[in-house]
Parts: C-alpha cells; sequence; structure tokens
C-alpha cells in the first residue's frame, strides 16, 4: 500500500505543478482593458445635441478601429512553432536529453519488471507443482520408506526433505535404541527446517527489485517533469514572451515523463503483490510436507521402539 501512495503523491505534485505553470503563463497573456473605451461623447456635436434636447445615443455612431495595442494577435506563427509530431514517441525525440535519460530508464525497470514476472511465474508454478506432488506422496507412504520410494527419481523440495530424513536416520541409526527417540526427532526437525527455509528464500529471489521499481519509479518520474518544467522556464526566459507555443513542448514532455514513471511503477506493484501471496502459499505447501515427514519418522521411531519392546518380552519369555 506505501508503493501506491507513493505513486498518488507523485502524480499529484507533478499535475500541480504544471497546472501552476500554465496558469501563470494565461494570467501573463491576460490583455488589460483600455481606459479610454468607455469615455463619453464630447464635442461640438454633443454639445449641439444637448442643446437641441436629443439624446447623444440617439445618432449614428462611426465605427472607429481599435487601438493597436488592443489588436488580436495572430496565433500562426505560434502554431507554427509547436512541435509537428505531439506524439509521445514524437515528444520523447524533442525531449531535453536530461528528460530522455530519465524515460530510458523508467523503460529499462518496465522491462526488468515483466522479465521478472515472466522468470518468477515460470519458476512459481514449477515449484507449485512438485510441492503438491510431493505432499501427496507424502500423506499416501505409510512410512518414511515408503515416501522414498515414491520420490526416488522426482526433484523438488519435498523430496530433498525426505532423503534428509532418511539420511539423518541412517547416520543415527546406532544410537537410537540406547540414546531414545528424542534427538534423532529434534535433528530431523532441523534439517527440514533448514531446508524449508531455503526453498522460501528461494522463491523469493528477484522480487526485492519489484519493490525497489515500484516505490522509486514514480519520484523518477517526478524528476523528469520537475526538469521540463524548468525548461519551460528556460524558454520563457530566453524568448521573452509567455506564449504557450513556448511552454507547452516542455510541459508535454513534463507530464509524459510522470506518465511513464507510472507505467513503470503500478505493475511492479501489482506483480510484488501477487507474488508475495503465491509465495506465502508456497510456503505453506512446504511446510505442511515438512509435517508429514515428522510425522513418519516418529511413526518409524516407535514402530522400532515398540518392535524391540516386543523382542525383549520374547526372550525373557524364552528364558
Amino acid at each position: 500500500m506505501s508503493f501506491i501512495h507513493t505513486g498518488h503523491s507523485a502524480l499529484r505534485i507533478g499535475v500541480a505543478l504544471a497546472v501552476l505553470l500554465m496558469a501563470s503563463v494565461a494570467c501573463a497573456q491576460a490583455p488589460g482593458t483600455g481606459d479610454g473605451a468607455f469615455e463619453p461623447a464630447t464635442g461640438p456635436v454633443g454639445a449641439q445635441q444637448m442643446s437641441d434636447g436629443v439624446p447623444a445615443t440617439s445618432q449614428t455612431i462611426e465605427p472607429t478601429a481599435l487601438p493597436p495595442a488592443v489588436q488580436p494577435v495572430d496565433t500562426g506563427a505560434a502554431r507554427g512553432s509547436l512541435p509537428h509530431d505531439l506524439s509521445p514517441v514524437g515528444m520523447f525525440m524533442a525531449a531535453d536529453w536530461i528528460v530522455k535519460g530519465v524515460m530510458l530508464a523508467l523503460g529499462f525497470a518496465s522491462l526488468v519488471t515483466w522479465t521478472v514476472w515472466l522468470a518468477k511465474t515460470l519458476q512459481l508454478f514449477g515449484a507449485r507443482a512438485r510441492a503438491a506432488r510431493g505432499l501427496k506422496a507424502v500423506a499416501k507412504a505409510a512410512n518414511l520408506k515408503d515416501a522414498l520410494a515414491l520420490l526416488e527419481r522426482r526433484g523438488g523440495v519435498v523430496a530433498s526433505m525426505v532423503r534428509a530424513a532418511e539420511h539423518e536416520m541412517m547416520l543415527s541409526d546406532g544410537a537410537i535404541d540406547r540414546a531414545g527417540a528424542e534427538g534423532v526427532k529434534e535433528r530431523v526437525s532441523s534439517a527440514l527446517g533448514r531446508l524449508e527455509v531455503r526453498a522460501g528464500r528461494q522463491m523469493a529471489k528477484g522480487t526485492g527489485v519489484l519493490a525497489s521499481i515500484g516505490s522509486t519509479a514514480p519520484f523518477v518520474g517526478l524528476f523528469g517533469t520537475v526538469w521540463g518544467i524548468m525548461n519551460s522556464f528556460i524558454g520563457i526566459a530566453e524568448t521573452q514572451t509567455t506564449n504557450l507555443a513556448v511552454v507547452a513542448p516542455g510541459i508535454a514532455e513534463a507530464l509524459l515523463a510522470t506518465a511513464v514513471g507510472l507505467v513503470a511503477a503500478i505493475p511492479a506493484v501489482i506483480i510484488y503483490n501477487v507474488f508475495a501471496r503465491s509465495v506465502t502459499g508456497y510456503r505453506q505447501l512446504v511446510s505442511d510436507a515438512a509435517a508429514g515427514i515428522e510425522r513418519l519418522v516418529s511413526r518409524d521411531l516407535d514402530f522400532r521402539k515398540s518392535a524391540l519392546s516386543i523382542r525383549a518380552t520374547n526372550l525373557q519369555a524364552a528364558e
């Protein structure tokens, strides 16, 4: 959720800067109202009309040309100075090299996001399928040897757990009868826990870059926005005019940088959240398999203890 709030705040800042710049330009371009536009008629004609008792407004007033200061300005030159290609590609090509660098960096970040999505999707799909098959085999087996036989030629973390448990049982075979089963259970649980943690860490590897892109891309786009608006002010200072033809390209480049930043950040945040839930589900499968293997080990130890007790009883009866 913090990534989403970060993107929203960056977008609001960029849009506010652009709107503030356009408002200042519009105020600078607003023409003033002439003081002499509404002066009453004076002179002999007005005096004659008042003396004859005829209202001055009844006479036909000839239209006069507007003063040069308030003549409408031809905007043909302004339209001609705008970029011919206002598409995203055209604005990118006309942008400042700093803004271009920002957009290229954000484009590369977006490419990394989709590459991680494809790679981790395939990895998670295969790992979850192998873990589900291993969990079924463990649930189906009556003892550890049966589980090992079912998963002998299979890969995945569950098969590795079964082999690790069998290996620990084999190493502790000589001490089980004398030292008891508690030490074996602890060692098996420790080995399975390490394998479980390693499997979860391996599945989560690569998702951290998605979190970084989701949190930083909006601010990188905001940097491009600020730089584009700064270029607009520089254009105003160099041309000594507040015409929108000078300001609009910089504003367009600035907003395009913000848009590219959001395009890179939003998918990264969504994919990160999806992977976080998927990795949690995968870890749950592995944890269930580890618990099943521990039950198989405990069952084997109990049967072994029972067999030893029966053997001792038979020996006592034979004596």
